[in-house]
């Protein structure tokens, strides 16, 4: 039997312990050029701007910056790893708004902006951002969330 580490292990987020205002994270995120030249090999996005500093600097920027879709990878991972394995991540938007470089820690946050029932589940929507060192916002969003509700467990 293949054991589970147990700083893996999260206690089940249920429902009925959520509520408006409750904040997610931090989940912070120091980005290195090996993990952008990682992410370029595994989605197929080889724009040079992303791992090449002289192509960076032509470009204008001042470091190698972030894949978007990267940072957007970021926000999924603070809020599935915040619904626990029985939550599901039913809805993720994101707008990249500003630019991250490498090298710098971008923290993820979020805050719950409505709690309801839908059928025998319960939804959570939150918005979401990912905030860099020097707080400013860069990429700002919205989650929607399916977490279990008690009542509808039986013995729960």
């Amino acid at each position: 039997m293949i054991k589970t580490p147990s700083h893996f292990v999260r206690p089940q987020l249920w429902f009925e312990d959520v509520s408006v205002g409750q904040e997610l994270g931090p989940l912070r995120k120091t980005v290195t050029t090996r993990q952008l030249v990682m992410y370029a090999g595994a989605s197929g996005d080889f724009v040079p701007i992303h791992y090449d500093k002289d192509k960076a600097a032509e470009a204008g920027h001042q470091k190698v910056i972030v894949h978007g879709a990267l940072k957007s990878a970021f926000v999924a991972e603070l809020v599935t790893g915040w619904a626990g394995e029985t939550g599901r991540l039913l809805e993720l938007s994101v707008q990249y708004r500003g630019v991250d470089y490498v090298d710098d820690t971008l923290t993820c946050r979020g805050r719950v902006t409505a709690v309801g029932r839908q059928g025998a589940q319960g939804r959570v929507d939150m918005e979401v951002w990912v905030e860099n060192g020097h707080g400013m916002v860069s990429t700002p969003g919205k989650a929607t969330v399916a977490l279990p509700v008690r009542a509808e467990i039986p013995g729960g």
